[in-house]
Parts: C-alpha cells; structure tokens; sequence
C-alpha cells in the first residue's frame, strides 16, 4: 500500500493481479509490425524511457524489440484496457503459441512484470540445443497453466 499511488516514486509496489483477457485483439500483420521473432513477449511502459518497450524470452534473457509507437497505438486503438497499465511494474503478457487442442490458440494477460521474468528465466534455465528442446516447451506450457489458474477472467474486447 506504502508505494500504490507514486507513479514517479523511486520504488513500486508490484501487483499481484493476473488477469486473462479475453477477447483481446491482436491481428497477424499487427503482430507482424511489431517486429518479435517468437510467439512470446511481454509489454510495459518504461516510466524512465517515456515509452512502451517490448521484450521477448529468449535463452540469452530478455530481449528488447524494436517496438514503434504506430504499432503499439493501433494495438491500443483496438484494445484500450491497454491504457491502464502500471508504468514499470504490469505487463500485457502475450502466448501466441497457445494450448494444443484448443481453438482459440492465443492467450493474452495482464500480468505483474515478475511473473515475465520468471518466463525470461524458465527458458534460460531450460533451453537445450537449437531449438530448445522438448523439455523448455513443456515447461512454458506448465508456466501458463498456473498463470492461467491463479488468473482473473477481463472481458478485452472492443466494449471493454
């Protein structure tokens, strides 16, 4: 409670609110304009840079992506929840892998910036070969479904 209301206090009180957006919008070519190799990454505002920054897993850590601010903004034009962000500590965790057997393939959340780096850290500490191996895989599905569980269902759509 001590750091809740300091936008611009040195210290911030991470969220633990997970929330699942349903129906959040994402289409291919946006996703495409955002310039990510992979099907995972995590957004915040950098409340130091001014900006929205995108980061991706990878073995190596977090990698930032080139991110410009037209195709965060289209993303937001279509999704404004996106505008409640904490600056530095909340995240819009995005899985485009999704869950095999499951229509609806990609899974959107809001999500505390710690639950990311714990994504960041699982594939580092996981990641075999090339390709990551079996092993890393099963480990990110295992990572979303407790993501999942411990969420919070938020309707995303263009009503939202």
């Amino acid at each position: 409670m001590l750091f809740d209301s300091l936008e611009r206090s040195k210290y911030k009180r991470v969220p633990r609110r997970i929330e699942f957006l349903s129906g959040f919008a994402i289409s291919d070519a946006q996703w495409d304009s955002l310039c990510i190799p992979i099907n995972l990454a995590f957004f915040l505002r950098s409340s130091i840079e001014g900006r929205t920054i995108a980061l991706y897993p990878s073995p190596a850590g977090a990698v930032e992506s080139s991110l410009t601010l037209e195709a965060w903004n289209t993303i937001i034009d279509r999704n404004p929840l996106l505008q409640h962000l904490q600056s530095d500590v909340e995240a819009l965790l995005v899985n485009r892998f999704g869950r095999p057997g499951e229509s609806e393939l990609a899974e959107y959340y809001i999500a505390p910036i710690d639950e990311c780096y714990k994504l960041v850290g699982l594939i580092r500490a996981n990641w075999k070969g090339l390709s990551g191996g079996t092993e890393v895989w099963t480990e990110v599905a295992h990572f979303f479904d407790r993501l999942r569980a411990n969420s919070e269902t938020e309707s995303a759509g263009p009503n939202a």
